[in-house]
């Protein structure tokens, strides 16, 4: 584990996710649970934003204010300080598993130069673990992957089914040696580029937004793993939080490959179109 306290970025990255782990605490000390779960209007992607969801989030965005750096964040969406560099967060990733008291949720932050993410700071919120790289220094010693090239008896992490993707994640279970849904999408990429699991995916429901998976093309970068699109969308930097991925981080770019085609295949064979995000 690395924070990088000494860079321009991850003296950011420190700081806003400092704020994160404050106030989610404060959050579950000093408001119910009633009033933590409250939906408090839709967030800047699109989906409802929870009372919990909005203390943390403020908190981030005060944070991060004496830098004065461009914020991209799941409920506020897009703030523009004209600067180059963009902090994209998601303040709390597993809103869900958070609210049932499940300590499976994470602060995850990056920055973003010229759409190009360098640095990227996750913190399990619970149990107060850093993983942390930037593109421009040495390789942390947690960043590997298990090398798996096979779907065929692989460890994989996927996000719960849906109706429209249930046929895509049958395959892929009737395949793998082991299956997980963990409901954190930033903390089950991380397993995927530390060699816990094989691979983590999204099975054709298009719910990945790019403040979800871009902490872990920083991550992917240092472990050799891939970040893809299962429909083969690339995924890029946008200040539109309604674009959605089917995303995959995989141990190698073949495993990747295996999941996008049966994904893709069973979206194919069921007539499901998707087309390229603008």
């Amino acid at each position: 584990m690395t924070d990088a306290p000494g860079s321009q970025y991850g003296k950011v990255l420190t700081a806003t996710a400092d704020a994160a782990v404050a106030a989610f605490e404060r959050a579950r000390v000093g408001v119910t649970q009633d009033e933590l779960r409250r939906e408090i209007g839709i967030g800047g992607d699109g989906t409802p934003t929870s009372r919990l969801d909005e203390l943390v989030e403020a908190a981030v965005i005060e944070a991060a204010a004496p830098y004065g750096v461009n914020i991209l964040s799941e409920e506020a969406g897009w703030i523009d300080h004209g600067s180059a560099l963009t902090l994209v967060v998601d303040p709390v990733d597993g809103t869900a598993n958070a609210l049932a008291g499940v300590p499976l949720c994470t602060f995850s932050g990056a920055i973003v130069v010229d759409g190009r993410p360098v640095e990227a700071l996750t913190r399990w919120l619970d149990a107060g673990q850093d993983w942390a790289c930037s593109i421009s220094e040495s390789r942390p010693a947690w960043a590997r992957t298990t090398g798996r090239t096979k779907l065929d008896g692989a460890a994989i992490s996927l996000l719960r089914p849906q109706h429209a993707n249930w046929v895509a994640w049958q395959l892929i279970a009737q395949r793998s040696a082991r299956i997980r849904i963990l409901s954190c999408s930033t903390l089950e990429a991380i397993m995927a580029c530390t060699g816990a699991i094989d691979a983590f995916a999204d099975a054709g429901g298009d719910r990945h937004r790019y403040v979800d998976l871009v902490a872990a093309l920083v991550y992917a970068e240092a472990a050799g793993a891939v970040v893809a699109d299962a429909f083969d969308r690339p995924v890029e930097f946008s200040t539109d939080l309604s674009r959605r991925w089917s995303g995959i981080v995989a141990a190698t770019p073949e495993l990747a490959a295996e999941l996008q085609l049966v994904i893709s295949g069973a979206a194919n064979a069921a007539g499901q179109q998707r087309t390229p995000a603008p």
